[in-house]
């Protein structure tokens, strides 16, 4: 299949899915929107789209004129039935285009915290396992879009993932983090952390990255699950 994935920011790539996409023969395109790359028109060129994270809010359309432009192609791509994954800030753009709200989540959720399987998800094809450790890295949250099945939950944020049948998925986590980049995420972030309940120290995140054996096997699945259709 042809994968064109959207990047908002520099450190946030498609980290284990890139080798995951490759290593089955697919083949893989981007834009980079914040360097200006306009993204495709429409979504004719490729069987699945992929939505990065990012630091911005979906709404800041004046600090981010681009919003506009990925959203409609967000929108035209389910339209049209295609694969859509949509990780952290990804997944608020999906909620946002299938009519959910996005607002401040309560807690700030860094670093490697569980996510459990909820009953609501049990008869999805992305059903989760009982419990993960994944990687977080956010403020905002989301809620369930119309005919969306949640997935999975975490104590500091309820919308943890979301899916419309089985080729839409929005994980407001990151699976897809490796060693390297929770260093490199680290080192150029370090302003962004802060006291709370479910924020972890920049050596308890890195730690951690060095054993995420389940996330990986999450991650997996998941992508096994889209990839099916």
């Amino acid at each position: 299949m042809k994968i064109h994935w959207l990047q908002h920011e520099p450190l946030e790539g498609l980290g284990a899915i890139e080798p995951w996409l490759r290593g089955r023969g697919h083949t893989l395109a981007g834009t980079r929107l914040f360097a200006g790359e306009a993204p495709p028109p429409n979504p004719d060129g490729f069987d699945w789209l992929v939505i990065m994270g990012g630091g911005m809010n979906v709404y800041q359309y004046r600090d981010h004129p681009w919003l506009g432009a990925e959203k409609r192609l967000i929108r035209e791509t389910l339209a049209a039935g295609k694969r859509v994954l949509g990780i952290c800030l990804g997944a608020q753009l999906i909620a946002d285009v299938l009519g959910g709200k996005i607002w401040q989540n309560a807690e700030r959720e860094i670093g490697w915290l569980p996510v459990r399987a909820v009953p609501e998800g049990a008869s999805s094809p992305f059903a989760f396992p009982p419990e993960t450790a994944v990687f977080h890295w956010h403020g905002d949250t989301f809620s369930l879009p119309p005919g969306s099945q949640w997935l999975a939950a975490s104590d500091g944020c309820a919308h943890q993932a979301f899916a419309v049948g089985s080729r839409v998925l929005g994980l407001q986590f990151h699976l897809e983090t490796t060693p390297d980049d929770t260093a490199r995420l680290e080192e150029a972030s370090s302003d962004a952390l802060w006291a709370g309940p479910y924020v972890q120290s920049p050596d308890q995140i890195i730690a951690r990255a060095r054993e995420n054996g389940p996330a990986a096997a999450l991650l997996d699945h998941l992508l096994q699950v889209l990839e099916k259709g």
